[in-house]
């Protein structure tokens, strides 16, 4: 069996603070954005990676989430707490330094982790967990 993945998805808040942020920030392409105003999903993806991408939709979208759900939904994004990503490179350090200089909310700077991975986290305008973990 041969599987791979394609797409995720992480909520957003504001469409272009997070264009901006995964295009000017990470250096992804945009590969689509469909729909109007808040309302849009947004395809990015690194460059040179055509089957890797995540999409940023609208966090409460589905039309079965109940208002209570839909302020729960906010109330864990408000604190970064919903959902987030794992991203790799090959120096972490450079990243996270390149990165920092862009005015990101840092989570963690670069540490090692006892379970022997080198990584950094930090968030994205909606507030996901971006970790970055260096690869190889």
């Amino acid at each position: 069996m041969d599987i791979t993945i394609h797409q995720s998805f992480l909520p957003h808040i504001d469409p272009d603070e997070s264009v901006a942020f995964y295009r000017d920030v990470l250096g992804f392409e945009v590969r689509a954005d469909v729909g109007q105003g808040t309302w849009r999903w947004i395809t990015v993806g690194p460059a040179g990676q055509p089957d890797t991408a995540i999409v940023l939709q609208p966090p409460v979208c589905d039309p079965s989430i109940s208002e209570d759900e839909k302020r729960t939904i906010s109330e864990l994004m408000a604190k970064g707490n919903y959902a987030g990503v794992n991203l790799a490179t090959p120096d972490v350090d450079a990243a996270f330094n390149e990165i920092q200089a862009k005015g990101v909310d840092v989570v963690q700077e670069p540490i090692d982790q006892p379970y022997g991975l080198r990584d950094c986290a930090f968030r994205d305008p909606a507030g996901n967990l971006i970790r970055l973990q260096q690869a190889g």
